[in-house]
């Protein structure tokens, strides 16, 4: 396999410390593939986009699914992310969507986002997948004074684009909503999407897959994809051979660039982290400040995000880190911490319970894709939801769903997720773009 960071980043190392495991106890045992297999649709990928395609296939379509997972069902960003199901999978903003694609494309980008946000909200109802949520949509905190006139703007965005009426919180009321904080001058709230547990979610809809007939395979790495003389495709793994009509490829962040090659520098993996405390005592939320269960993040370029927990735990993330040896997750723990203890000081001292790193992924264009594999015939990918996929991930995963059966189903499928991606320049060696693209984004964040 030929990926781009360091093996611990694709190893147990960034994910021992991880907190969603120890909420869901020991997961139900999974075969590896073994043997000669045959299936109508081969799937790569056991994350929300997989197991997505998968329950789509079977359930509705009746198919014929194999799903290959090197790991667990939910094992890379899946189950190891903030768990937000929010707006979101592009990293280019509105006015840049706009400029590139035009007014009645960027609709039909939004309305995917929405109609993502609803699809989880759907299986889970109709899967019984019971993941914790919580939050009233997701709250926005301006980081310096100067941001909430860009706050402004976005809740009259809002109210015109998702036709819903935003909050804005002006700074001297913060602490009436109980999202107090010395670094934070002024919120909006947004009424959609909602916070859960993002490895609870994934091993739903694992089930849900597997009780409608599609098999998954756990600790079966795909080592090879070829094509067959007749049509088709033969995939490897250590123990066995999967043959299948139909490809669909859903590894995001956790892709390799020979598999296949038509991959190669069209994403990019970059590393998000997070820590979870033990869990707060009502004197201590009130010491702080901070009470509310909304979801929240802040407007750096670099943002943090967090939530308080449905069982009192704190959990902070933050984007950055551009190699994953064991120093470099050590120094990003240390890193992560102290912009906790700045942001929150009264809980400075409170223990850090588990820490962990996971791999989000972007493309040059800055939005997700869904669609062909090059000119292979049969053959399709989704990826780059740019660190917002539980959402847009699953929605991709339906529209994998609806390529590979030739449906054309009623969800929202903009052009620009189908246009195919570039390749970003240095190839292998593309991860070196991160440290400037960080610097950068780092002087954005200062100023008043």
């Amino acid at each position: 396999m030929q990926r781009i960071y360091e093996p611990p980043a694709y190893g147990p190392a960034s994910r021992q410390e991880c907190f969603w495991p120890a909420t869901v106890g020991r997961p139900a045992a999974r075969p590896a593939l073994e043997g000669a297999a045959r299936a109508e649709f081969a799937v790569i990928g056991a994350g929300y986009t997989g197991l997505s395609a998968a329950l789509h296939l079977a359930r509705d379509h009746g198919a014929d699914v194999a799903v290959l997972e090197a790991e667990e069902p939910g094992w890379g960003a899946s189950g190891r992310n903030g768990g937000f199901c929010c707006l979101g999978g592009a990293k280019a903003s509105h006015a840049r969507l706009l400029a590139r694609h035009g007014e009645a494309d960027t609709a039909e980008y939004h309305r995917a986002e929405r109609a993502a946000i609803d699809l989880v909200a759907e299986l889970l109802a109709r899967h019984c997948i019971r993941a914790d949520t919580h939050s009233a949509g997701e709250t926005i905190l301006a980081h310096r004074p100067g941001a909430m006139a860009g706050l402004r703007r976005e809740a009259e965005a809002m109210g015109r684009i998702h036709g819903v009426k935003p909050v804005l919180v002006p700074r001297e009321e913060l602490a009436a909503h109980g999202m107090d904080g010395p670094h934070f001058h002024g919120a909006l709230t947004v009424p959609i999407g909602f916070a859960l547990n993002p490895l609870k979610y994934a091993l739903g809809l694992a089930r849900a897959a597997e009780e409608a007939g599609a098999r998954v395979f756990a600790r079966s790495p795909v080592t090879a994809i070829s094509r067959e003389p007749g049509g088709g495709f033969r995939l490897t793994c250590a123990k066995g051979t999967l043959r299948a009509r139909r490809l669909l490829l859903a590894t995001n962040g956790y892709s390799s660039d020979d598999l296949p090659p038509w991959m190669a520098a069209r994403y990019l993996p970059a590393q998000s982290n997070v820590i979870v405390t033990r869990p707060l005592k009502r004197a201590e939320l009130a010491a702080q400040g901070w009470t509310t269960a909304q979801m929240a993040y802040d407007t750096r370029h670099l943002l943090h995000y967090f939530r308080l927990m449905p069982d009192g735990r704190f959990l902070f993330g933050m984007r950055g880190g551009v190699r994953a040896s064991p120093p470099a997750l050590a120094a990003m723990r240390r890193r992560l911490k102290a912009d906790f203890a700045r942001l929150f000081p009264a809980w400075a001292d409170v223990e850090v319970t588990h820490f962990w790193a996971g791999l989000i992924c972007l493309r040059p264009e800055l939005t997700p894709y869904a669609g062909p594999i090059g000119d292979w015939p049969d053959a399709w990918a989704a990826f780059a939801y740019h660190g917002n996929g539980v959402a847009m991930g699953t929605h991709c995963g339906a529209l994998l769903a609806d390529l590979a059966t030739g449906r054309k189903g009623a969800r929202p499928f903009p052009a620009l997720m189908r246009k195919p991606p570039r390749r970003f320049p240095f190839g292998r060696w593309r991860r070196i773009l991160l440290p400037a693209a960080y610097a950068w984004y780092g002087l954005q964040d200062r100023g008043p």
